[in-house]
């Protein structure tokens, strides 16, 4: 039983089946925004006692926001509605060390991944010009940047305005202006300004990162580089289609692709998950 059921196991008796096992909390001390998924049919008590029971647990947080749609749109954002609290909905998330100022109601942001974007920057050589697509906030680029101070430079481009916005602050609030670069745009257009320039493409997007591979493998130098490519998958065959995927791409291009690692990021739906493959590409 989640830490959540167990607090409120006796308030609630048979209602407890409501209870989610997990919530996001989005922030840091200074101010944070808690995030839940409720199952379909869960009453309005259950819904105020988990949120109060939240901030109980939680000093910082200061809303509670229930998840109210599916992401939706170009920019991947859902609707929320306010269960407990008040007041901004903007924070600065502290993550490794990294801040991130963002409202998650206006921009997307998963505070579940931060282990993998850092397993990702880990992997960034001194002198590596890096691109990374799909920036957000740049929780991506900002990582690499404060792991691999040695970096050439990060190219982060995003489509949402606000997001870049952000992106912008971001980059001052963690001193790293000419080290990250943030370029707002759409991928298919703006990458081109760095065709055969990167060592190194991050490919984030939640859903449909495949339809930007052919810009993913223009960014490589001739001599090739690393692609960090996410993709949706079935529990039965995680990754077989994402490495077809790249190998597609790589024979059109006359290139091929090694396997480096392939790995679960995160849970989407039951029995389906965002994974990521880490290929080298290589000259045939």
């Amino acid at each position: 039983m989640g830490q959540l059921k167990r607090f409120l196991a006796e308030q609630l008796g048979d209602d407890v089946r409501y209870v989610p096992s997990s919530y996001d909390v989005v922030g840091s001390r200074g101010g944070a925004v808690a995030i839940v998924e409720f199952p379909e049919g869960a009453p309005d008590h259950v819904k105020l006692a988990v949120a109060e029971a939240i901030m109980r647990i939680n000093k910082h947080v200061r809303v509670v926001l229930e998840k109210a749609s599916e992401r939706k749109g170009v920019f991947r954002l859902r609707e929320y509605r306010v269960i407990a609290g008040s007041g901004s909905t903007e924070v600065i998330h502290v993550e490794h060390g990294v801040k991130l100022k963002l409202d998650p109601t206006k921009v997307y942001f998963s505070p579940r991944e931060a282990t993998e974007r850092l397993r990702v920057a880990r992997q960034v050589r001194p002198g590596e010009f890096v691109m990374v697509m799909f920036a957000g906030v740049g929780p991506y680029a900002l990582m690499i940047a404060a792991v691999q101070p040695g970096v050439k430079g990060v190219v982060a481009i995003e489509l949402n305005p606000l997001a870049y916005e952000y992106m912008v602050e971001n980059v001052r609030l963690n001193k790293v202006e000419g080290k990250v670069i943030p370029v707002l745009g759409d991928v298919k257009v703006a990458a081109r300004g760095w065709y055969g320039m990167c060592d190194r493409v991050v490919m984030p997007l939640p859903k449909g990162a495949h339809m930007f591979l052919d810009r993913a493998f223009q960014c490589l130098k001739p001599e090739g580089g690393v692609i960090h490519f996410y993709h949706w998958a079935p529990e039965g065959d995680l990754y077989s289609e994402a490495f077809a995927l790249l190998e597609r791409e790589a024979v059109l291009r006359g290139m091929r692709v090694k396997l480096l690692d392939a790995r679960i990021v995160s849970e989407y739906a039951p029995r389906v998950y965002k994974v990521c493959i880490d290929a080298r590409v290589l000259p045939e």
